[in-house]
């Protein structure tokens, strides 16, 4: 089943549930989903969705980090509810070990000898691990291979 019928289906299921914050959380989803189909007028396939469901976790992220520093623990309470439905989307998350090895790949591959070549490596690791691994922990992964 594709991944954005599997979020209609688990939205309708939590309306009858009455879970009103899951509920809530699977209807700002999908209302992303559908504002990028109808901003780039094309039909989103699971990679797309990956990628709009790793955004949305991104910026919950940085709310929950902006309310702790505001004390407000209650709405951090609230992000993290979120993160926790949106992370049932998300493909399964690499270890260390599966990233370390497809950077040292993607450098060998891309002949990458420098911190100039830093964008070749990451365009090529870029849809290998896309909501996979953290990309920008990915970033800095690969600028401290290349500079040393």
């Amino acid at each position: 089943m594709p991944l954005k019928e599997r979020i209609t289906e688990d939205m309708k299921s939590a309306l009858r549930a009455r879970e009103t914050a899951r509920l809530s959380a699977l209807r700002l989803l999908l209302a992303a989903i559908k504002q990028r189909e109808v901003d780039e007028r094309i039909t989103l396939g699971d990679s797309d969705v990956v990628a709009v469901v790793d955004k949305m976790l991104k910026q919950r992220r940085d709310s929950i980090a902006q309310y702790e520093a505001a004390g407000r623990q209650d709405l951090a309470d609230a992000e993290k509810f979120e993160i926790s439905v949106l992370q049932a989307y998300m493909p399964q998350a690499l270890s260390q070990g599966e990233i370390d090895a497809a950077v040292a790949k993607a450098v060998a591959e891309a002949g990458a000898r420098g911190p100039q070549d830093m964008g070749k490596v990451m365009a090529a690791l870029k849809p290998i691990l896309a909501g996979r691994a953290d990309m920008a922990k990915v970033s800095a992964l690969v600028k401290a291979k290349l500079s040393g």
